[in-house]
Formats: structure tokens, C-alpha cells, sequence
């Protein structure tokens, strides 16, 4: 059987895994409910809707492996709806196709943690949205156990990187840093926090895509660099660009009465705890089964400034 793909998202981690894939010479189709309109050239395009589990089946039909980068609405209402049907329809249709899953998942079923991010911490119960994923955990794992369907789980932390918009520093941070505006960040900016760089997630997704069955069912968290500040990190955008940062930040205490008024910052109240203290992730496990040359915040921070200038500079020109 020849080799298929199916990527169903086109966010920032599936579109730079599509491009990888793509620029290997793969086959790949991307899956979503619009087509996207700077889907990399090469790619094939089906329209899906995840909740749909007939869509999904056809989707999938004829896929050997299948790629879900999934970006739901940030709702814990709406993810308590969507999520499980989500994980179920693509489950299920993993199997009838036997095609392999590499879930690109957070680290929220974790929970409140004062000590670095492992694989093998226990799922939290905490809040809604750390309890859907670990519930969606339970359920790709009871199906993977089972023998029914090979799923590997690809745990990062919060994205940045080129074209990033939807980060704690991707529009708010470096894309006012690019029109030398002051950035208000949600995000406390002395507060060390592990950050993914999406060319490395993108690199990883390939990596279990072309690893052996051992490598599925189980979680790996994606290699990142040493948890830097976010004012350190905008401070190396900004030193890039030859700007000076001027950084401001909501204080988190305010976030429940501000989500009164403002439905999502409700739902960042709830994920305080992902914040208000340093949030360092343990990526050995990978390290040591794969690679560890992960991009240093010192170039990823200065190519995410400059591609946010870059778009901007012909913004202006438009």
C-alpha cells in the first residue's frame, strides 16, 4: 500500500507539518471543514467536519497514518461537547482504516504542578478543560491497549514561531514588536515558561510519523528549549529587530473579574495555574529515543521577529 497522510487541522502545527511533509515528496491531505487558503502547494484538500463520524471515515479511507492537529474553540463548554466525539470518530475510523494516529496534544492533564512536566504524572481531575484531556488520554490509551488502533501522543508546551499569531507572544507579543508597539501580554513576563518552537513540533509529528510501533501507545512530550522568560525571549525578538521591548502585562489576578465582561479571558482564568509559577517541561524521554538538537530560543525568538516584520512590512505596503 502506498503511503497516505491525512492531517486534520491546519493551524500552526499542521500546516508546518504538511509543508515538511510535502517538501519530502509525501502524500499528504489536509482535513478540515474549509479548505485552508494558503494550503502548501502539493497537498490534496478534503472537506471534514470533525464532529461528523462519516466525514471523518471517509477522511480517512485509504490513509496509512493520520496526523490530528486539532484546534477546537477555546471553551471548556465547548470542548466537553466536541472533544470526546472528536477523539472517538477519529479513533474509529484509525481502525477501520488501520492507519496509525499521532495526536498533538497540551500538557493540561497535568494539572497544577510545581515540579517539571513527565509522562508518566498521574491525570489530573482539575477544572474543565485539564479533565477533558485527561479523559481524551484515558480514551486514546483504553483504545490503544486494546489493540484496536497504534495512537502516539505528542505532548507540547504553549507555540511561538514564525506566522505564530495565536501564543502568549505570538500577536500580542512579537506581532506589536513588529510595528515597535507596546506589548500586553496575559502571560506574566518574569515568570520562566517552557515554550515550543513549531518547525521543532512539525519535526517531531515526522518523527513518530516514521518511527516503529513501539513508539505508539505512549505520550512524548516535544524536545524544547530551557524555560526562558517571555520578556527575556521578546527581548532577543527585539534586539533582532533593533527596537527597544516595551512590555506591559495583565495582572492574573484580574483575569476573573476581566472575564466577567470578557468570555475568553473567563476561560483563561481557569488555566491560571499554567502561569503563576515556572512552568518547565522534562523532555529526556524523546531526547533519548529520537533527538534533542531542538531550536535555541536565540534563533527561534529572532526568526519569529523577523517573519511577524516581515508581514507587517508588506501589510504596510499593501
Amino acid at each position: 500500500m502506498s503511503e497516505q497522510i491525512v492531517i486534520f487541522g491546519y493551524g500552526a502545527v499542521g500546516k508546518a507539518t504538511a509543508e515538511r511533509l510535502v517538501a519530502a515528496g509525501r502524500t499528504v491531505r489536509v482535513a478540515q471543514r474549509r479548505r485552508p487558503k494558503d494550503l502548501v502547494s502539493g497537498a490534496g484538500f478534503v472537506a471534514c467536519d470533525i464532529a461528523d463520524a462519516q466525514a471523518v471515515a471517509r477522511a480517512i479511507q485509504g490513509a496509512t497514518q493520520v496526523v490530528a492537529a486539532l484546534g477546537l474553540p477555546y471553551s471548556g463548554k465547548e470542548w466537553r461537547r466536541l472533544w470526546p466525539t472528536a477523539m472517538a470518530n477519529l479513533l474509529a475510523a484509525c481502525r477501520a482504516a488501520k492507519a496509525r494516529l499521532v495526536f498533538v496534544d497540551n500538557l493540561y492533564m497535568y494539572g497544577p504542578q510545581t515540579a517539571p512536566l513527565r509522562e508518566d504524572m498521574p491525570l489530573t481531575a482539575y477544572g474543565v478543560k485539564p479533565a477533558v484531556r485527561s479523559a481524551l488520554t484515558r480514551q486514546w490509551m483504553a483504545a490503544s491497549q486494546a489493540g484496536d488502533v497504534l495512537v502516539a501522543a505528542l505532548r507540547a508546551p504553549d507555540f511561538y514561531g514564525p506566522g505564530v499569531g495565536l501564543s502568549h507572544i505570538g500577536d500580542v507579543g512579537f506581532g506589536a514588536l513588529a510595528k515597535n508597539k507596546r506589548m500586553i501580554l496575559i502571560i506574566p513576563p518574569d515568570i520562566p515558561h517552557a515554550f515550543a518552537y513549531v518547525p521543532d513540533v512539525a519535526r517531531a509529528v515526522v518523527t513518530l510519523l516514521d518511527a516503529a510501533d513501539d513508539a505508539y501507545g505512549q505520550a512524548w512530550h516535544v524536545p524544547c528549549a530551557p524555560s526562558r522568560t517571555p520578556r527575556e525571549i521578546l527581548s532577543i525578538g527585539a534586539k533582532a529587530l533593533g527596537v527597544a521591548p516595551k512590555i506591559s502585562a495583565l495582572p492574573l489576578w484580574l483575569l476573573p473579574i476581566l472575564g466577567l465582561a470578557s468570555p475568553t479571558l473567563a476561560e483563561f482564568a481557569e488555566m491560571r495555574f499554567l502561569l503563576d509559577r515556572p512552568y518547565h517541561v522534562e523532555g529526556s524521554k524523546f531526547a533519548k529515543r529520537f533527538w534533542s538538537d531542538f531550536t535555541p530560543i536565540e534563533v527561534g525568538a529572532a526568526q519569529t521577529a523577523a517573519s511577524f516584520k516581515a508581514a507587517a512590512s508588506s501589510a504596510s505596503a499593501r
